[in-house]
């Protein structure tokens, strides 16, 4: 890695983490989708990874690494709102199934089943 890469990582990294912490100080981390495309898609990497993949790519992360729980929650919230379909997600999820096993996939495919059936509840 060289030195501008890295000044560049860890930056990002001090930024993201500050962020995050700004977003959600009693734990809501709602984001829209242009403030994930401003702030994760055009600010990090403007010619690199949309938002919508960046999140399928964390999503897919979280569930090879077991993630559950509300994290995981968020996290398939702000893929849906990035953009990804439902099939996405589902296809993101399996394909880590096979990396963390069937248990986590199932789990995470419960999780997003219920992210999924929020979004059809009237508002």
């Amino acid at each position: 890695m060289n030195d501008e890469f890295g000044t560049f990582l860890k930056a990002w990294m001090e930024q993201g983490q500050s962020m995050a912490r700004s977003f959600a100080p009693q734990g809501d981390l709602s984001l829209s989708r242009e403030m994930m495309e401003m702030w994760f898609g055009n600010t990090f990497n403007r010619e690199g990874l949309d938002a919508r993949t960046r999140m399928l790519v964390t999503l897919g992360a979280m569930v090879a690494r077991g993630v559950q729980g509300d994290v995981l929650v968020w996290t398939l919230r702000h893929a849906r709102t990035a953009g990804a379909t439902h099939r996405e997600v589902a296809e993101t999820i399996l394909q880590m199934g096979m990396l963390a096993g069937l248990p986590a996939a199932q789990s995470a495919l419960d999780l997003a089943r219920q992210v999924f059936d929020e979004e059809e509840k009237p508002a």
